[in-house]
């Protein structure tokens, strides 16, 4: 066990995560937290000196994950070779061949706990979310607008931003249906839809 106090840490962000997931900012308590994670309020504000630094604690790692998910999918849409409509497609794919792994344990994302909160969005605690959305966007589109080429009939932000919003509107059909493989089924029908219009 690392002595420097980093499992701790890690193991009170965990409990957090799927705390403010499952409830919201606002009904995470720091002893719910502080129960779930096994550890002690000393250990909590050693780690966090605020209920705001747990916050701004959350969403850099949940940021910095889902931006190594989004370069994960980025190899292998580059993985799949050549053709600019494989690469876009297999983007999609790539999703949807783990959704099920990506939806073990959870039935919500962090993004949208943390921006139901007008008090963490006008504190600046969202502020990471939407430069992670907008890399989103923009690395997405790079694949899109390579598979489109000078077709002008198609709106390559938009057609990016619908992939990610698929992702968002899963977590709610899953939360909502108590159903995991909705993220699975949706990402299915983003990539169909998706053959049929760039190949």
């Amino acid at each position: 066990m690392p002595r420097d106090g980093s499992f701790t840490r890690d193991r009170i962000l965990a409990a957090a995560r799927r705390l403010v997931i499952d409830n919201g900012f606002r009904a995470t308590t720091v002893e719910s937290v502080i129960a779930a994670s096994g550890s002690s309020k000393g250990a909590f504000f050693h780690h966090f000196p605020s209920k705001r630094d747990l916050a701004d604690a959350l969403v850099a790692e949940y940021v910095a994950d889902d931006l190594e998910m989004l370069e994960q999918g980025m190899a292998a849409a580059y993985d799949a070779g050549p053709g600019p409509a494989d690469r876009a497609v297999a983007f999609v794919r790539f999703y949807e061949d783990m959704a099920d792994e990506i939806m073990t344990g959870t039935t919500g994302c962090l993004y949208t706990s943390v921006l139901a909160e007008m008090d963490l969005v006008d504190a600046g605690t969202s502020d990471p979310i939407t430069k992670a959305v907008t890399i989103w966007r923009e690395r997405y589109a790079e694949l899109l607008t390579a598979a489109v080429g000078d077709r002008s009939d198609i709106d390559v932000p938009a057609l990016s931003d619908h992939v990610f919003v698929t992702f968002e509107g899963a977590y709610l059909l899953a939360r909502t249906t108590g159903d995991p493989t909705q993220m699975r089924r949706q990402l299915a029908v983003v990539r169909r839809l998706l053959e049929s219009v760039l190949k």
